[in-house]
């Protein structure tokens, strides 16, 4: 079965909210085995959405749409939708009902312009809103499968699993699944290079490998009649990627270098002080995120100023004064410092200039070192990251967790 997802709104298109909504459709109708082929955003415009509309009806077998279905003016989309397919909208009593109980719940008095949400197609099911008043709709006409949902995610979302993917479920015998291998320290054209001859042969499974932010990703996808059967179409193949790239396959699917780095210290039994200058607590941020990180992290620190450094990390002022705040020797000083004086097992630090100010010849923006000392020494990593200040300190966080995660895995 074909998939298409048209996201209506006016607000997607001025780049005021984010359409998170497609993505979430995407990867559920993924996991019963229906095929995504399309993703349209269009506006709070009748005559727009009709035209989007006709070319999925002749294109799609399943048409799913998100947003405007509430009660003014310009919600159309099921409106418009009645039309094309002649259609005469229906009053439903039961979503009427649900509708007023809706706003007794919250002791409101129902506007008058809501009751038009329970008009239906002819010929419909409503979807039960559970979180809103705006019911759904599950329309079967002429072999295809048109599904209106309302556009707040909070609301979609519940209703598309618990609704709209098992009455899908039923119409398909396939499942597609996916497995995400994550790398980092190589580049995308140099790992696609090298799995060429896969990429010219693939057929089930896929493979599509991708940039993002300081790591490269491989996405394997399979069509199957089960998640077992995909997963061992999904298995040699992986396997042969990991023999040619295992030293820099870091992380699969939604795991994080955060998680890994977490895990590796609880399974090691290690503990870790941290020392951050230009990231500004931000490694120690993504490592608090994961549970039960307390029985590792002793504390993290943020040394800012040359005067913190010295005083609290005790970088000698002579380091500072002969190479710098971002130095090869101050990350180390920074490194062993937050080892010191905490007592750990492990020290780590950072040090750089995100900019956009403060960079210069000989170091520019975009600059940082960091180190990684334990009791046989102090491995220091120079990095030269492209981008804004908020990309610099993103991904000089995640380089430095790498750069522990190298660490511990050395470690016994």
């Amino acid at each position: 079965m074909k998939a298409e997802i048209i996201s209506v709104g006016t607000e997607l298109l001025l780049g005021q909210i984010v359409n998170t909504n497609a993505q979430i459709i995407s990867q559920e109708l993924q996991k019963i085995g229906i095929d995504v082929y399309y993703h349209t955003a269009v506006g709070d415009n009748k005559g727009r959405l009709t035209e989007i509309f006709h070319t999925a009806w002749n294109r799609s077998d399943v048409i799913i749409t998100t947003g405007g279905l509430g009660p003014t003016q310009d919600d159309l989309t099921k409106e418009a939708i009645a039309e094309y397919l002649n259609l005469p909208l229906v009053l439903d009593e039961d979503s009427l009902n649900k509708i007023r109980e809706y706003f007794q719940k919250r002791r409101r008095e129902m506007p008058v312009n809501n009751w038009k949400q329970a008009l239906l197609p002819e010929g419909s099911k409503p979807i039960p809103n559970q979180k809103g008043t705006a019911p759904g709709i599950f329309l079967e006409k002429g072999g295809k499968i048109v599904i209106m949902l309302p556009g707040p995610p909070f609301e979609m979302e519940a209703m598309l699993k618990d609704y709209v993917v098992p009455q899908l479920s039923k119409k398909t015998s396939s499942v597609i699944f996916s497995r995400v291998l994550k790398f980092y320290g190589i580049g995308e054209s140099l790992l696609e290079e090298k799995i060429k001859d896969l990429i010219e042969n693939q057929s089930n499974p896929t493979i599509a490998p991708l940039a993002k932010r300081g790591e490269v990703t491989i996405r394997l996808t399979a069509k199957a009649g089960s998640r077992e059967e995909a997963m061992s179409l999904i298995e040699p193949v992986e396997a042969e990627i990991r023999s040619r790239f295992g030293e820099y396959l870091y992380a699969f699917d939604d795991e994080n270098i955060e998680d890994v780095v977490a895990r590796l210290l609880l399974e090691k039994n290690k503990t870790l002080a941290i020392a951050e200058s230009c990231t500004g607590g931000l490694v120690s941020h993504k490592l608090t995120q994961v549970p039960g990180i307390s029985n590792s992290l002793d504390r993290a620190i943020v040394t800012y100023s040359n005067r913190a450094k010295e005083e609290v990390l005790h970088v000698k002022s002579e380091t500072l004064k002969n190479y710098g705040a971002v130095s090869e020797q101050t990350a180390v000083e920074m490194a062993e410092g937050a080892r010191r004086i905490s007592n750990t097992d492990i020290g780590l630090s950072t040090t750089g200039i995100a900019g956009p100010s403060g960079g210069s010849k000989e170091k520019p923006v975009g600059l940082v070192y960091m180190a990684c000392a334990d009791s046989s020494g102090c491995t220091v990593e120079r990095h030269l990251f492209i981008g804004n200040r908020s990309d610099i300190k993103e991904m000089a966080a995640n380089a430095a967790l790498q750069l522990l995660r190298k660490k511990l895995l050395m470690l016994p």
